[in-house]
């Protein structure tokens, strides 16, 4: 990103100015609070800059492991070893009855 941080400016202190850096130009949000390039934490540190990433959609994503124990979650449920209200008891008794044809 180019752009600054929403008009933020470099906060990293110059101990041998004895003054901050206030650079505003390609500042970007770091743990430490706003800085320009030339004080991110890895140029600091002397190693190169982490490559950008893009967001990915949702669907891009592994599923969750949460969706995957819903399942597991509801035979708990239904068999009384995890407390439930009622109405979530007999929704998990429900999705867990098995039917024979």
């Amino acid at each position: 990103m180019t752009s600054s941080y929403l008009g933020s400016v470099c906060r990293h202190w110059i101990g041998a100015e004895l003054r901050r850096c206030g650079a505003t130009s390609g500042v970007r949000p770091f743990l430490v609070g706003p800085c320009c390039p030339l004080h991110t934490p890895a140029a600091l540190a002397g190693r190169p800059e982490a490559p950008e990433t893009t967001s990915l959609p949702a669907t891009a994503l592994p599923a969750s492991p949460i969706s995957g124990s819903r399942v597991a979650d509801a035979r708990a449920i239904a068999s009384g070893k995890r407390r439930s209200n009622p109405q979530a008891y007999r929704a998990a008794q429900a999705e867990v009855r098995h039917t024979t044809t």
